[in-house]
């Protein structure tokens, strides 16, 4: 099945003492998807933080072909297709179950959502599965990345000046 992931999404958990504090199961952190195209931060969010979200904050490719920051361009809904891809809300209040945290994941590469479950697998792994209809399913294996990411906003590159050779 292909990516039940994001566009070209995610990132990495908290490091070592940090991390070992957080309680079982909690997702927190910074992850790298699968394929390595993305980097999601997942977050406590909701009443009392119980839930978890997470949106993409790096993109291996930011840009599309036209050299602007790549946009929700398969979003069902043509008001949401102008979005920045970076800074997209992935999950939204995932909630605590059965040692995971359940809810749904919108992939942008295909503009869909799916039911998805995420678990820690060990500090520096986290299993995301999901499914489509309960029957077309997929997961992926995330990895810890340093919460720092150099990429925040993608800004157009600018063209280079060449000098004339001096003779």
């Amino acid at each position: 099945m292909r990516s039940i992931l994001i566009p070209t999404v995610a990132a990495s958990l908290l490091s070592g003492g940090a991390a070992a504090a957080a309680p079982a199961g909690d997702p927190s952190g910074t992850w790298l998807t699968e394929d390595g195209r993305a980097k999601i931060k997942i977050e406590k969010c909701g009443p009392n933080a119980a839930h978890a979200c997470g949106k993409v904050v790096w993109l291996k490719t930011p840009l599309n072909d036209q050299g602007q920051p790549r946009t929700d361009i398969k979003n069902p809904d043509p008001t949401k297709r102008t979005r920045p891809v970076i800074g997209l809300t992935l999950m939204d209040g995932l909630k605590p179950e059965d040692g995971a945290y359940k809810g749904q994941i919108y992939n942008a590469e295909e503009g869909k959502i799916y039911d998805v479950s995420v678990s820690r697998e060990s500090a520096g792994e986290l299993a995301i599965s999901g499914c489509m209809m309960k029957i077309l399913c997929g997961s992926q294996t995330w990895t810890k990345a340093p919460d720092e990411f150099a990429q925040a906003t993608p800004v157009k590159a600018k063209a280079a000046t060449v000098k004339p050779a001096a003779n």
